[in-house]
C-alpha cells in the first residue's frame, strides 16, 4: 500500500524570496542536488550525487504558478508526484513562509524504517532538503548532504556553543527530544539502552557500545553504528558524526538523511537566541502516535 507523505517547515524569509529559491536552477544545485535546470512549462530537473537513483535527471514538470509547483518524479520504479506550495504564516507583514512538500508512493513508516526500498528514504530525504532550503533562505552554512554514490557516511560541522553545551543537549532525553523533534529515551552509559519513541514504544532498544561523557558516544542501532565525537574549536564546537558497520550492498541513507536533518536542526538550536523549531506538523502514514514532539 502506498500513500502520500507531507512535510512542513517555515522559515523568516518572505514568500518571492523562497519561489525564487524553489525556482532557479543555481540556487536549486546549491540546497537541493549536485545538478538542476528549470525551463518552464516543461522542464524542473535536478539529479546527482545527492538525488535518490540521480544519475540523470527523472522528474518532468506538470505546474508551476507563483505558489506553488507539482512535478512527475520515477523513482523506486514507480512514477510519483510531487507537490511544493510556498504561503504566508497569517495575514500579517512580515510573517513567516511555510513551505509544504508532498510526495504520492510513500510505503509507510514501517517499511522507511526498514529502508526496504528507495521510495522508504523520501521522507527524510525531503527533511533535509528543507532544512537546507530553510538555513539557504536565512543566509546560514547548510548541513552537508547524502551522497548516493558513496558507502561512505562520515559528517562535520561547526556549531557555535560551548562542547559542554552541545554534549549535554546529545544525552539528555528531554533536551535532545526538544531539538529533534521526536521522543527519545538515553541511558547515557557504555551498555545503556537509546529508543527513538522511548523504551515504552521501542522493545527492542538500541546499545551505547562507547562513551566518553562530555566528548564522544557510540550507539548500535542493529546493523548499523552511529557515532558522534565532540572537539573545541575556535571557542565552539566541531561535532563529527560517522555511521558504520552497515551492509554496503544496501546502505541506510534514509537513517543518515535523518540524523543529518536533526544535526541542522541542532545547529539552530544552539545558535539562535530565539530559536523555535522549523517544523511544523507533518503527516507520515504509520507513524506511530506519541513519536514527535512540538507544534
Amino acid at each position: 500500500m502506498s500513500e502520500t507523505v507531507v512535510l512542513r517547515v517555515r522559515t523568516t524569509a518572505p514568500v518571492d524570496r523562497v519561489r525564487q529559491a524553489l525556482t532557479d536552477a543555481g540556487e536549486l544545485s546549491t540546497w537541493l542536488a549536485e545538478h538542476a535546470a528549470v525551463d518552464p512549462p516543461d522542464r524542473f530537473e535536478f539529479w546527482g550525487r545527492y538525488t535518490p537513483e540521480g544519475a540523470e535527471p527523472h522528474q518532468t514538470l506538470e505546474h508551476l504558478d507563483e505558489r506553488s509547483l507539482r512535478f512527475g518524479w520515477l523513482v523506486g520504479g514507480e512514477r510519483t508526484t510531487v507537490e511544493i506550495g510556498w504561503a504566508a504564516e497569517g495575514d500579517t507583514d512580515g510573517a513567516d513562509t511555510v513551505v509544504t512538500v508532498s510526495q504520492s508512493h510513500f510505503p509507510g513508516w514501517e517499511a522507511a524504517v526498514a529502508e526496504s526500498s528507495v521510495l522508504g528514504q523520501l521522507y527524510t530525504y525531503w527533511a533535509l532538503s528543507l532544512a537546507n532550503l530553510v538555513d539557504h533562505l536565512e543566509g546560514r552554512p547548510l548541513t552537508p548532504k547524502v551522497d548516493f554514490s558513496s558507502t561512505e557516511m562520515r559528517g562535520e560541522v561547526l556549531i557555535g556553543a560551548p562542547v559542554d553545551v552541545v554534549a549535554r543537549s546529545l544525552v539528555d532525553a528531554e533536551e535532545y527530544s526538544r531539538w529533534f523533534g521526536a521522543k527519545i529515551d538515553i541511558e547515557a552509559w557504555e551498555g545503556g539502552r537509546v529508543a527513538m519513541g522511548g523504551f515504552e514504544m521501542n522493545p527492542e532498544p538500541a546499545k551505547v557500545v562507547e562513551f566518553e561523557p562530555g566528548r564522544r558516544m557510540g550507539v548500535d542501532w542493529g546493523g548499523m553504528v552511529s557515532t558522534w565525537e565532540l572537539a573545541e574549536s575556535g571557542g565552539g564546537t566541531r561535532l563529527t558524526f560517522v555511521q558504520s558497520g552497515f551492509d554496503t550492498g544496501q546502505p541506510p541513507y534514509g537513517a543518515w538523511a535523518g540524523w543529518l536533518s536533526g544535526v541542522a536542526e541542532l545547529r539552530r538550536y544552539h545558535e539562535l537566541p530565539d530559536w523555535r523549531p522549523i517544523w511544523l506538523q507533518p503527516d507520515v502514514p504509520g507513524l506511530p502516535e506519541g513519536m514527535l514532539t512540538g507544534d
